[in-house]
């Protein structure tokens, strides 16, 4: 079954493959850019591509997540994850209690693992952010960690090619 989905991937255009992991929870664009590049796409495009794809799930997610989280709480495996996801966010809410907008933005430019764009939507929800400004600190976050990640992977793309590897 694996190698079924493996090889369903793999015949997708490579514009809707980068698109399809920037919008995956953990990968988002910090998977996606590298991918874009590794496949050959130019750096702008990887980086629209990139931020594209993390972008699209920023307004669904806003609006879905608290009543789908709702929804399935009711089961007891599920319950047992949102508590464990809502403990990680929460060890973050310093940074978004204080500073609200800024932070939440802040929280998801930073490109590691477990801050991106799922995560704010998450913060958002959890700490009652309005909508009309956890959107506009998301997606402001999403672009400056696209930068952030595409300037990584170039400097690591060039420092792979200086050494002539």
């Amino acid at each position: 079954m694996l190698n079924h989905m493996l090889d369903s991937f793999s015949r997708l255009p490579k514009d809707y493959l980068v698109l399809l992991v920037s919008a995956l929870p953990v990968l988002e664009l910090r998977g996606g850019i590298p991918l874009a590049l590794s496949l050959g796409i130019p750096p702008f495009k990887a980086f629209l591509l990139g931020v594209a794809g993390n972008s699209l799930i920023v307004l669904p997610a806003l609006f879905l997540f608290e009543p789908v989280t709702c929804a399935l709480r009711r089961f007891k495996l599920w319950a047992g994850f949102f508590d464990w996801l809502f403990e990680r966010t929460r060890k973050k809410a310093d940074r978004i209690q204080k500073y609200e907008s800024l932070g939440l933005a802040l929280l998801v430019a930073v490109p590691l693992p477990m801050t991106g764009a799922w995560t704010g939507v998450i913060a958002a929800s959890l700490f009652k952010i309005r909508f009309r400004y956890a959107f506009p600190a998301i997606i402001a976050g999403v672009l400056c960690a696209g930068v952030i990640v595409l300037l990584l992977s170039l400097l690591g793309i060039l420092s792979w090619k200086a050494v002539g590897r």
